[in-house]
């Protein structure tokens, strides 16, 4: 075995074991993404308070593979394709950390709406937004582990229902506060928490973007349809 065979073997073995990392990080997130939409669909602050406690693994998981991507760079030296792999996967981690801070703002706002008179069948509506943006993370990171730029370029172009999702969803809430001004304060949780999914959806087709970039060295240069008519709601802050 010559010395660049063994390199590039050492190589890929490391990169198993950071893709390996992205998985175990991408299988945290899509359940903080459906528990955090169960929750509040049933009011349950138990299981909010479990999607919040988790986030921290997911945390945990993106500072490791920044330090393996970090310890790669450094002792393997990547030149052109493998530098472009490596550098995907950290941005790929980081748009899945940010998802799982997405879900974790959800879940906060689940326990303030526990207790709160619900309002009718907004839980249901947010599950099936929720639903949506989860099969796109799915799809986005079998793109990644099996190269498929055609996938990831679905996932990319789905995004737009999600904005129309969100839209219908602010019009459901304006509906219902103009009904009976109980519902604004609680309405007004709902739209922050759809705003998060229409975001943790901008974060999904960055994945699928950097699989584009992965498999064909081009950053999709073409742009985006965007459907959220509500920007000037957007400004409002998260906390």
């Amino acid at each position: 075995m010559t010395e660049t065979t063994h390199i590039a073997s050492a190589f890929d073995r490391d990169l198993d074991a950071i893709q390996a990392l992205i998985m175990k990080m991408g299988g945290l997130v899509e359940t903080a993404i459906s528990d955090s939409a169960k929750a509040l669909e049933m009011r349950d602050a138990e299981l909010a308070a479990t999607v919040r406690k988790n986030d921290k693994l997911i945390d945990a998981l993106e500072e490791e593979v920044a330090a393996e991507v970090a310890r790669v760079i450094a002792m393997r030296s990547p030149t052109a394709g493998d530098l472009r792999t490596v550098l995907s996967v950290l941005k790929i981690s980081g748009n899945l950390e940010r998802v799982g801070d997405y879900a974790k703002n959800m879940a906060k706002r689940t326990s303030v709406l526990a207790e709160m008179t619900a309002v009718n069948g907004t839980g249901a509506s947010i599950r099936r937004m929720t639903n949506l943006v989860n099969l796109m993370m799915k799809d986005a990171l079998d793109a990644y582990i099996q190269r498929d730029a055609d996938l990831a370029a679905d996932v990319r172009a789905r995004d737009v229902e999600v904005d129309q999702m969100y839209n219908a969803l602010f019009r459901e809430f304006l509906t219902h506060m103009m009904e009976d001004p109980r519902n604004i304060t609680a309405c007004m949780h709902l739209h922050f928490i759809a705003k998060n999914i229409e975001r943790m959806g901008d974060h999904v087709t960055s994945i699928a973007e950097q699989v584009v970039y992965l498999v064909t060295g081009e950053v999709p240069d073409e742009d985006r349809d965007k459907a959220d008519s509500t920007s000037y709601v957007s400004a409002l802050k998260e906390d």
